[in-house]
């Protein structure tokens, strides 16, 4: 029988005594406690995750989305094909948890089909805000399936990065065209995509969540293009490897960051993606934010930085509580 999320997570840090003969597979490396190595890796992946789709959004103008996504995990495919190989260093396909691997690697295809449909819609800034309502998908989510104790003041810093979404999106604007729901609900997919992540960290390594990932987004992917098939030129291809190895790369780092903190911890640093995409909007198709979403922004560092106080604050009540000498020493 598995135990749930939160007792497996405990029991994969536990080493086991073994009969000499019996071959022990590669083994994850055991989750570390360091938060702020995680919300540095997450910052990190922001930016090739904001490349990635500000890329999805120049091409959705001539490729339909279904198309885009099939690029995008076809080269993510290409990249991981070592770690398919059997009787390589790199194989990567023994796993005890292939059931959640397999929902890894749905959630995070639809979290990225449902997206790049939406920026046929949306203006990249728009659409990349209301995406950010995944944070607080994910402290939802990291209580009923990790575990996790999210406090008061946490749900507090969380709330008040949102607030900073919805003045950037600003009720009446054309962020609130019907097509708004494919953002959110993308960023419920790439909550589910992070909690997964999550559960198996410690049990699984990256190259293997990463692995099973591409298998199965290409296949699911493979399956729908023949039905929205238009022939991309040399310029569509080389914009679509660029989609495949910026979101590749940023999905990696991703894997890499929940071994050293918790979901509801690392979720708000993900709102600085909204700072790429704003950049880079500006730079290819004009986009100029206004007060209101500086205002917004403003929010939503506001609310990461304060998480990250509360989280320095906790660490230190701890190794305080744990140099203090037993009275009954």
């Amino acid at each position: 029988m598995t135990p749930p999320p939160a007792v497996a997570a405990r029991l994969d840090s536990v080493t086991l005594s073994l009969p000499a003969k019996t071959s022990v597979a590669r083994k994850a490396p055991a989750r570390t406690d360091s938060p702020f190595k995680g919300i540095a890796l997450i910052l990190l992946s922001t930016v090739f995750l904001g490349t990635s789709d500000v890329t999805a959004k120049y091409l959705s103008s001539s490729l339909p989305s279904i198309e885009i996504a099939w690029i995008r995990f076809l080269v993510f495919a290409l990249i991981m094909t070592p770690a398919m190989l059997p009787g390589t260093p790199l194989f990567a396909l023994r796993s005890s948890r292939p059931g959640l691997h397999v929902l890894r690697g749905a959630a995070l295809l639809g979290s990225s089909l449902i997206f790049i449909t939406g920026l046929g819609f949306l203006p990249i800034a728009e659409a990349s805000a209301t995406s950010f309502v995944s944070p607080l998908f994910v402290t939802a989510l990291s209580i009923a399936f990790l575990g996790e104790k999210v406090g008061m003041r946490r749900w507090i810093a969380t709330a008040v990065g949102l607030a900073g979404v919805f003045i950037i999106l600003r009720p009446g604007t054309s962020a609130f065209h019907p097509a708004a729901i494919f953002p959110i609900v993308s960023a419920l997919a790439w909550a589910a995509t992070l909690i997964l992540t999550r559960m198996m960290s410690g049990s699984e390594r990256p190259i293997t969540v990463m692995t099973y990932s591409s298998i199965v987004g290409v296949a699911i992917v493979s399956a729908l293009v023949p039905f929205v098939w238009v022939t991309p030129s040399w310029h569509d291809i080389m914009f679509g490897i660029l989609i495949g190895v910026a979101s590749t790369v940023g999905q990696w780092i991703v894997v890499l960051a929940f071994r050293y903190g918790d979901a509801s911890v690392l979720a708000p640093f993900s709102y600085t993606q909204l700072l790429w995409v704003s950049i880079l909007g500006f730079l290819i198709f004009g986009e100029v934010p206004d007060r209101w979403t500086i205002l917004g922004a403003g929010f939503i560092v506001a609310s990461g930085l304060y998480t990250a106080h509360r989280e320095r604050m906790r660490r230190s009540q701890l190794l305080a509580v744990a140099s203090e000498p037993s009275p009954n020493a």
